[in-house]
């Protein structure tokens, strides 16, 4: 009889020790999970570091032509605009009344230092903020639309400042420099990278 129950006991401890054993592999694994998961999202960009300039991608065939939308890169809002042959013609001809036709003294990549302030002449790209005190400058696209000489582009409606379809900015206005072209690049016909060219990211 008590070598029954010395056998009882003995499958008893067994039965324990093949549970505590289960139990503590399960919470292991448990915890090696939540252990990794930080791992595993340290291999993501956090967001400091997409702050500081990973780049941004656009699907250009989704601008219609004359038409402008806005993505962002380093928490700054970016213009794309789809230019139509009508607007890219009234780029030319005002530049007596600029303050940087040339963009002498203005930011831009070396290929987009050109008449159009960009890579091709159908697309612009620009940071959106005013050179002035950092406001949004509306789009204002239509010819004469502010007035009867107007050749189409910005309106700061923080303080004024005007600028072409260029990014160039209007004399009289209270911005010193035309608006700012990022660094970006065309990896194929319908996407634009921002923030990254043949020199890399930026």
């Amino acid at each position: 009889m008590a070598e029954h129950a010395v056998v009882a006991e003995d499958e008893v401890d067994l039965s324990r020790r093949k549970f505590l054993t289960r139990a503590t592999i399960a919470t292991g694994t448990v915890g090696a999970v939540f252990a990794t998961v930080p791992f595993i999202e340290s291999w993501s960009p956090s967001e400091s570091a997409r702050a500081q300039g990973i780049p941004a991608t656009l699907d250009l065939s989704k601008i219609e032509p004359g038409q402008m939308t806005t993505a962002v890169w380093r928490r700054s809002p970016i213009y794309v605009v789809r230019r139509t042959e009508e607007m890219i013609a009234r780029i030319a001809g005002h530049d007596a009344l600029l303050k940087d036709p040339n963009s002498e003294n203005s930011i831009q990549p070396p290929y987009a230092h050109n008449a159009l302030r960009s890579r091709s002449s159908e697309f612009l790209v620009l940071v959106g903020t005013c050179t002035h005190l950092g406001c949004l400058p509306k789009q204002r696209f239509g010819a004469g639309e502010l007035y009867p000489s107007w050749p189409g582009g910005f309106f700061c409606p923080c303080h004024g400042s005007r600028f072409d379809l260029a990014g160039r900015v209007f004399s009289g206005s209270p911005a010193s420099t035309n608006l700012v072209v990022p660094p970006y690049q065309y990896p194929n016909e319908h996407t634009l990278v921002i923030g990254a060219d043949e020199k890399g990211v930026a």
